[in-house]
C-alpha cells in the first residue's frame, strides 16, 4: 500500500501563485508515476498534470498549460507550481499515483492506483 499526503493549499487572490507538494510513503515502487487531479464543487474529478516515474516526461490538461508546472523533487515527492491562478482553478486538489513505465499522458480516473486525501485551493476574484 502507498500513502500520498498533499500540502500547500490555501486561499489566494486571482493572479497569485501557490506551490503544492505530495509525499509518498509506505510500499513504493521504482516505476511510480505521479500526478494531480482536481475537483470543484458539484463537478467531476478532472486530470490536471502528470509526471513519469523517471521525471523525464510531463503532461498537462489544456486549462492549465502555460500556468502550472509539475516537477519531481525526489523519487517519493512531487510538486505542482501554480502561477497566474484564476477563480476557475478553485477546487480540492488530489495527489495521484500510478504504477507504470509509460511516458506521462492524460490519465483517466480509473487508471489511478493511489489517491491522496486532497488539499483545498481557493482563488478569489
Amino acid at each position: 500500500q502507498v500513502q500520498l499526503v498533499e500540502s500547500g493549499g490555501g486561499l489566494v487572490q486571482a493572479g497569485d501563485s501557490l506551490r503544492l507538494s505530495c509525499a509518498a510513503s509506505g510500499r513504493t515502487f521504482s516505476t511510480l508515476a505521479m500526478g494531480w487531479f482536481r475537483q470543484a464543487p458539484g463537478k467531476d474529478r478532472e486530470f490536471v498534470a502528470a509526471i513519469s516515474w523517471s521525471g523525464d516526461s510531463t503532461y498537462y490538461a489544456d486549462p492549465v498549460k502555460g500556468r502550472f508546472a509539475i516537477s519531481r523533487e525526489t523519487v517519493k515527492k512531487v510538486s505542482l507550481q501554480m502561477d497566474t491562478l484564476k477563480p476557475e482553478d478553485t477546487a480540492v486538489y488530489y495527489c495521484a499515483a500510478r504504477i507504470t513505465t509509460s511516458q506521462a499522458m492524460d490519465w483517466k480516473k480509473y487508471e489511478v492506483d493511489f489517491w491522496g486525501q486532497g488539499t483545498q485551493v481557493t482563488v478569489s476574484s
